[in-house]
């Protein structure tokens, strides 16, 4: 396997390897090309998103700035949005359905380092270079989700359909369908119910 099938397949790999460095270069170049466009300036964003996240929904619109590790390990639905300081660290696959909502300084963080400090500290490989072990899982937001303020998602997680995450939870296990959950860790605190209805 190379070094980017290993991430992807959550399995320890080189994050210095040749071509997931090429990789991550152009991800961080495209967030930061991003990160300097104006709202007004609809076609050079939709051009550098179709670079960045190829994979994306019509109508999806990303507030910026944002940071994504890869973006082309992450698709994105029709019709979400994100708001200011959007985090993807898309060592493994990100997927978010149609219809999600974002609050502002969202981080979605796949990686996942070894809790040893043998394993986690950086080793210098037989041509010199210093590198880590590290592994990714991946993360999945189904669709009709909001995902509120300040929220972090952790690898290996799914929020299930219809779901909304309190402001400042950290998500280290799935999250059922339809349901209200917040926390740090977060936890399911209720369904989501016809008694919920505005009107």
């Amino acid at each position: 396997m190379t070094e980017k099938e290993k991430m992807l397949a959550g399995k320890l790999y080189d994050p210095s390897d040749p071509e997931l460095v090429s990789l991550r270069q152009k991800g961080h170049r495209f967030s930061y090309e991003y990160n300097q466009t104006l709202e007004t300036q609809e076609k050079d964003r939709a051009r550098i998103l179709a670079e960045l996240v190829p994979d994306m929904g019509e109508n999806a619109y990303l507030q910026g700035p944002i940071q994504f590790d890869y973006g082309c390990f992450t698709k994105i639905g029709k019709n979400t949005f994100a708001n200011f300081n959007f985090t993807v660290l898309d060592c493994c696959p990100v997927e978010i359905g149609d219809d999600v909502f974002i609050g502002p300084n969202v981080s979605i963080l796949t990686p996942v380092h070894p809790l040893r400090w043998q394993e986690r500290n950086l080793y210098r490989k037989p041509d010199g270079n210093l590198t880590d072990q590290e592994y990714a899982r991946p993360v999945t937001i189904q669709k009709n989700c909001w995902i509120s303020g300040n929220v972090t998602i952790c690898g290996g997680v799914t929020i299930g359909e219809g779901s909304v995450i309190g402001a400042g939870s950290v998500v280290t296990r799935d999250i059922p369908p339809n349901v209200f959950a917040a926390g740090v860790p977060c936890r399911v605190i209720r369904p989501i119910t016809d008694e919920d209805k505005m009107r």
